[in-house]
């Protein structure tokens, strides 16, 4: 096979990202927002964003924040509570507000102590958004302490999602940043409108990496690396030309000192190397082909909206990125596990 040194494909997605608020969105939204047409943005701001009032006043905080010229469009979420109205969400996505709902259970992963305490409780709101076809986007662990952090993605499989897809056959479900063979057999054999986005950091790291030589706080994230074989079933997954699952960074900024604490902060930031880092993956995989499919399409289709139209050239050339990212007087790491990146995004004219 002839190697590939460049490549041009349709301006990708990213359907999960984590932006924050403040100075550190003023960090964060200027590389997403080079790379991607549109994003996913996660509402587990502190507090979290859950009507569509503070959707939109979050939305005009992102818009505010934008460079000039930038045709970047932040799709917002909405945080699902054991309270929220469904005639609230449903309003919310009729007025373009909200493009779809999150579902985190309780204590699962930062700034989620508001989340879903039984998932019965909330079965109103996924009723109305299974009418007016609006996607619920899970957070897919169970928060259970006696479960090994390990198995909660399976359990939460077993537990809640194989019974809330059967009450709600035609319910649109993301089943967030997967990371286990399981949730992947899942998702490519359930009926029904179901996908899974796939971050970068769990197609590169397995469980090993936090631990190697030391606790190694920047390669934590929730969920947790998992198992090498959970890895290269993702790897599969990703490249396989499966509609079902796409780009989804989880890209998660926390301050240095916030990850190198006594209780170190779960999220991985991605979002400078996230599109180069997945190139690099998929040749890795011969997959180079399938990559424009998994960052620039299958996710558009999942949710009924069009392809973009702009392109991205990413050529094959080595560079080493920035270790951090200034916010104010502190840090933000960048993931970059073997110090280097084998592709680059070629300036536009």
């Amino acid at each position: 096979m002839t190697p590939v040194n460049e490549m041009t494909l349709l301006r990708p997605d990213d359907w999960h990202v984590h932006l924050r608020d403040g100075a550190m969105l003023q960090m964060a939204l200027p590389w997403t927002a080079s790379t991607f047409g549109r994003a996913i943005i996660m509402p587990n701001l502190d507090p979290p964003i859950t009507t569509a009032a503070q959707a939109a006043a979050y939305r005009d905080r992102i818009r505010r924040v934008l460079p000039d010229g930038s045709r970047f469009v932040p799709l917002m979420t909405c945080f699902l509570t054991d309270e929220t109205d469904p005639v609230e969400v449903a309003r919310g996505f009729a007025e373009g507000v909200i493009t779809a709902v999150k579902m985190y259970p309780a204590r699962s992963t930062t700034n989620s102590a508001a989340g879903v305490t039984n998932v019965r409780r909330v079965y109103p709101v996924l009723e109305r958004m299974q009418a007016i076809g609006m996607p619920l986007l899970v957070h897919g662990e169970v928060a259970d302490g006696e479960v090994d952090v390990f198995d909660r993605e399976k359990a939460f499989i077993d537990r809640v999602l194989v019974r809330l897809r059967s009450d709600f056959p035609a319910l649109r479900i993301v089943l967030e940043h997967i990371t286990t063979a399981e949730a992947v057999d899942y998702v490519q054999d359930a009926e029904g409108p179901i996908g899974a986005t796939i971050t970068v950091h769990h197609l590169m790291i397995n469980r090993n990496a936090m631990f190697a030589g030391g606790i190694r706080p920047h390669m934590f994230c929730l969920p947790v690396a998992k198992r090498e074989g959970h890895r290269l079933a993702l790897r599969n997954a990703a490249t396989s030309g499966n509609p079902r699952f796409f780009l989804g960074t989880d890209s998660a900024p926390h301050l240095v000192r916030d990850k190198e604490s006594a209780c170190g902060c779960a999220g991985i930031f991605t979002a400078p190397v996230a599109l180069e880092l997945y190139a690099q993956v998929f040749d890795e995989e011969g997959a180079l082909d399938r990559l424009e499919a998994f960052a620039s399409l299958n996710g558009a289709r999942f949710y009924g909206l069009p392809p973009n139209t702009e392109t991205v050239t990413l050529v094959q050339s080595a560079w080493k990125p920035p270790e951090t990212q200034p916010v104010g007087r502190e840090q933000v790491r960048v993931f970059c596990p073997e110090g280097v990146v084998r592709w680059r995004i070629a300036p536009t004219d």
